[in-house]
């Protein structure tokens, strides 16, 4: 993906010219370059051919994944009216799709004289130490560190005293300076994920804190004085080594939210455990003894898909939320151990696979890498049931942090759908479950041994003495396949083995002939011998190169080093590019897509690519809530072939999207696993009066390696890698609230305009963009608003959307509308949104001003100006 994003940054670089193009991104008082490959050097670019501007910049955002990062830095400290920076890494992933942390490890001492500077943002970096600067920042409101390598916070760092949110997340913290009590005005603290082991008693002088994670530390107590936080609504402590809590918690008037899951608690005080609101799932209540099953001991299914848990010494057994279990018997960790995990979507440029293996589950990531145990840690994975287990075999596979190897692995079967693969482990990375060919292996010693197949006991392999100077490890894997018409097959045989060096006497190999061929009724001129290099890329006949011996039932012959190996039994010439072709069709997969639409939102399209036996089933379960028009045609895709999808026709999507590559929509085909993406479409052309008739049309993209060129490309259409095109049809959009509705990008609110002239404007396209940038604090944000519980369940289909415009349409005629909004996202810790709020409504006022003194009016006037949608455009401009 990085590599397409640089070609089409060459490709608008090419057009426009670099100087152009970087001042392409400059828009008023902004400068979003961290979207860029080279967003340094477009920076560096601007400050020298339009530095006016550029020192007039409020709003920045670099990444630290960019090499040019240093030189920017030093330039930093003239942007005096610098209000928000993000200098944020993340947007670079490693081989595995791991987010890449930025270099920053420090920050020029001269950023502290930015005065103007409220908003910081250096998640995603490399920073062990916090930069001193950042004390100086006397203006400071919101610090955002999370996700580096901070071991400590400076002792005098409460003298930061306007600052209301602070998040270190994902850290490495062990303690907490005692000034962190200073922060009188912090209203958010985010500590989760460190490795805090006491808390200062100063915590409970943070009055105006509302909210306070401490979760996934290692705290075996909290301090009383946080029953002083009178403010507090939220309190998260999940995930520690908690054997007590304070019963004056439950005196706190505020609190909404305690989170005590996952802690060694074996009692509670009942003033805590009778609140509503309190969570206490896996914790030993009751137990007197400590027990490896339970408390700490379990980390409860709601454990989501990217979270950590901690070990003790006592061991413990974990659940996660999709499923998959740990077992740490007792003393396998010496010391508390946190153990962060996620799943991730596999990527076929670090997954693997071997030929003919079928991947059975998505990739679990364990970390800290390459951690140590003193006993082996049992893991159960659950897997996609595979079609036919006949030769082939499930086996847990993981990563060495140099090669991918297969662990031994038991198979159990719990319910007719569910399967479960368990394996032990003494060393934590990357797991994955595969279907591979049945595999027979042994170790050939000097004085030689026999090899037989399990899958068919008529192959088998005979190692004679001095075969080998030193014991080396034989693998044997047997494919059947039914051959073209016309021609008969033996079984496809694999040898492998862990040496480079030919064996020092030939090996004796046994292969059955092809079925309704005996030793009475052979034509030894139809019989061919095959040879495959171990890429099956080419098959070369080599009946003339070896001694074939002949039985009633097998053909024998003699080598001496180890590949694929193949019976042939036909008339036809060119043998060996039929075999390949054979082969290559051993390894695809018939399928077909499917484009459905929600039938109550149309806006909603699932998009799937489903194995061609599924496509019923899968359609069937679909139906009450989908319609769309039938699958597409059948194509042939192999295990790992990339694919994207493209909406045309005057549909689109968001751009912004991390799978989102040039504005396609990219999937990577695994036959057992879903295959499928559900997402929100839109159309720049207007709805009002009548529907969208639009496609998407899927493309091929990049195949595994090790696959012929010519077997990937298809061989009908004018566009080789083109593969179906489906109808997408948007109806004609119908109005939600009174009459004469208006369209705003696909969406059906009526015109709409929050504030007035004097104290600014928000509009219609303000909105929008900030609807789209809060995320999952919707519903917070939608509460501090003062909708209730029943508007956002009943009103807001479209969730983030229509809880704005819901809000925006009952208040539009409120002159402090706008103060609301943005006292809302502040309480709802969205600080940027409300700095950036604040800007456009500045803007809007400056624009407003100079219209009246353009055109003489004065101030009392302004109802009778037809200036009003002028101050609309410039802050819609503004906000854009």
């Amino acid at each position: 993906m990085a590599e397409l994003l640089g070609l089409r940054d060459k490709l608008k670089e090419r057009a426009l010219g670099a100087p152009a193009l970087a001042a392409f991104c400059l828009a008023d008082n902004r400068l979003n370059l961290d979207v860029y490959l080279d967003g340094c050097r477009r920076f560096l670019q601007l400050f020298e051919g339009r530095r006016g501007e550029v020192l007039q910049v409020e709003f920045l955002r670099l990444s630290s994944n960019d090499r040019l990062l240093g030189t920017t830095l030093d330039i930093l400290p003239h942007l005096k009216h610098l209000k928000s920076l993000v200098i944020k890494g993340g947007h670079a992933r490693d081989e595995f799709g791991s987010c890449q942390h930025g270099s920053l490890t420090s920050l020029p001492a001269d950023m502290g004289n930015l005065r103007c500077l409220t908003h910081l943002d250096l998640t995603f970096n490399s920073l062990s130490t916090l930069p001193s600067c950042i004390l100086h920042l006397s203006s400071l409101r919101v610090l955002l560190v999370s996700h580096n390598r901070l071991v400590v916070l400076p002792e005098d760092f409460g003298c930061l005293s306007k600052l209301t949110f602070f998040s270190a997340m994902k850290n490495q913290l062990k303690d907490l300076p005692r000034s962190i009590g200073d922060l009188a005005v912090l209203q958010d603290l985010d500590l989760s994920e460190n490795a805090l082991e006491f808390i200062p008693e100063e915590v409970g002088n943070l009055h105006n804190c509302t909210e306070l994670d401490l979760s996934g530390n290692c705290l075996s107590s909290i301090p009383d004085s946080l029953a002083n936080l009178k403010c507090l609504r939220r309190l998260h402590l999940h995930s520690n080594l908690l054997v007590t809590v304070p019963a004056s918690l439950a005196r706190l008037p505020n609190l909404s939210r305690l989170d005590l899951q996952n802690n060694c608690l074996r009692a509670v005080p009942p003033e805590i455990q009778t609140l509503p609101f309190v969570r206490l799932r896996g914790n030993p209540l009751g137990e007197t003894e400590p027990s490896p099953q339970a408390g700490n001991c379990k980390a409860s299914a709601a454990l989501g898909s990217d979270q950590l848990f901690t070990v003790t010494s006592e061991g413990c057994k974990v659940i996660l939320a999709c499923g998959i279990h740990f077992y740490f018997p007792p003393g396998a960790a010496s010391d508390p151990l946190q153990i962060y995990f996620r799943t991730l979507a596999p990527d076929p440029q670090c997954v693997k696979l071997q030929h003919h293996d079928v991947l059975l589950s998505r990739v679990l990531e364990l970390q800290p890498h390459g951690a140590k145990f003193q006993q082996e840690v049992q893991i159960s994975m659950p897997y996609a049931s595979p079609q036919t287990l006949h030769q082939r075999e499930v086996v847990v596979r993981t990563f060495s942090g140099q090669s991918w190897s297969d662990l031994r692995t038991r198979v159990e079967q719990k319910r007719k759908s569910k399967h479960v693969a368990h394996c032990s482990v003494l060393h934590f990375s990357w797991f994955l479950v595969v279907s591979r060919l049945v595999q027979n292996e042994c170790k050939v010693p000097i004085e030689g041994t026999l090899l037989f197949s399990s899958v068919d006991p008529n192959i088998k392999v005979t190692f004679p003495p001095g075969v080998t100077e030193q014991t080396r490890t034989v693998k044997m894997q047997v494919c059947e396949i039914t051959a073209d018409a016309g021609c008969r097959a033996s079984p496809l045989l694999c040898l492998s083995q862990d040496s480079l060096m030919d064996f020092l006497r030939p090996v004796r190999i046994q292969l059955p002939l092809p079925p309704g061929v005996t030793g009475i009724n052979l034509d030894q001129s139809r019989l061919h011998l095959l040879h495959g290099d171990l890429q099956g890329q080419t098959w070369d006949d080599i009946t003339s190169q070896v001694v074939l011996e002949f039985t009633h039932l097998y053909a024998v012959f003699e080598v001496t080093h180890f590949s694929w190996y193949w019976l042939w039994y036909t008339t036809k010439t060119y043998i060996g590019g039929i075999a390949k072709k054979v082969y290559e069709r051993l390894r695809m997969y018939q399928v077909n897509f499917i484009a459905l639409q929600r039938k109550k939102d149309p806006e909603q399209v699932l998009l799937q690519c489903v194995p061609k036996h599924k496509v019923d089933p899968v359609l069937k379960k679909l139906q009450d809530r989908y319609r769309g028009p039938e699958p597409s045609d059948m194509v042939e895709m192999f295990e790992g072939e990339q694919f994207f999808a493209a909406f045309e026709g005057g549909i689109s999507i968001v751009m912004d999207r991390p799978d989102c590559v040039d504005g396609r929509l990219s999937f990577t085909f695994y036959s057992h696993l879903k295959n499928m993406k559900e997402i929100y479409v839109t159309s720049s052309v207007d709805r009002k009066d009548q529907a969208v008739k639009g496609q998407v049309s899927f493309y091929r993209g990049a195949v595994p390696e090790s696959i012929p060129e010519e077997a990937s490309r298809r061989r009908r259409g004018p566009d080789s890698l083109w593969l179906v095109t489906l109808p997408i049809k948007l109806p004609r959009l119908k109005p939600r609230w009174g009459e004469n509705p208006g369209a705003l990008n696909g969406f059906s609110f009526p015109p709409l305009n929050l504030g007035n002239a004097e104290t600014g404007y928000l509009t219609q396209a303000n909105l929008l963009s900030i609807a789209r940038r809060m995320g999952a604090d919707w519903q917070t944000i939608g509460l501090n608003l003062g909708l209730t519980y029943q508007q956002i369940e009943r009103d807001l289909d479209k969730q983030i959307l229509d809880m704005l415009f819901s809000w925006a349409q009952q208040n539009s005629e409120d002159p402090d509308c706008v103060s609301k909004l943005i006292t809302a996202m502040k309480e709802s810790g969205r600080q940027d949104i409300a700095d950036e709020v604040e800007t456009i409504i500045e803007l809007g006022r400056q624009k407003y001003r100079e219209s009246i003194r353009r055109v003489g009016l004065e101030q009392d006037s302004t109802q009778r100006t037809g200036f009003h949608m002028r101050s609309l455009c410039v802050a819609g401009e503004a906000m854009s």
